[in-house]
């Protein structure tokens, strides 16, 4: 089956927002909404994952070292890693893993 979705683009920015796209027996992709100046939160993937930003600018902390994201950049990251993002632009980014 064919499906052509707007969530992305329809997903309002309302502080920090989070969506399975798709889940497979091998990988899941999520999309996160995250507002200027809210938090996701620390957390860990269980897999290693793959962040691909859509838009804006962010700032990925990880093992002590922050590093500023934005519009179309591609980060990856290991599994089992505390984690944390902060948004500085209205932002919106995939997570692959």
């Amino acid at each position: 089956m064919y499906e052509i979705s707007h969530v992305i683009s329809e997903r309002p920015y309302d502080k920090l927002q989070v969506g399975k796209l798709v889940k497979t027996s091998s990988f899941e992709v999520l999309f996160i909404s995250l507002e200027k100046g809210s938090l996701f939160p620390e957390h860990t993937s269980p897999t290693d994952a793959q962040l691909i930003m859509l838009e804006g600018a962010i700032v990925f902390h990880i093992n002590g070292t922050s590093y500023p994201l934005k519009t179309q950049q591609h980060f990856n990251f290991p599994k089992a890693t505390g984690h944390w993002v902060e948004a500085d632009e209205n932002s919106k980014f995939l997570i692959i893993r």
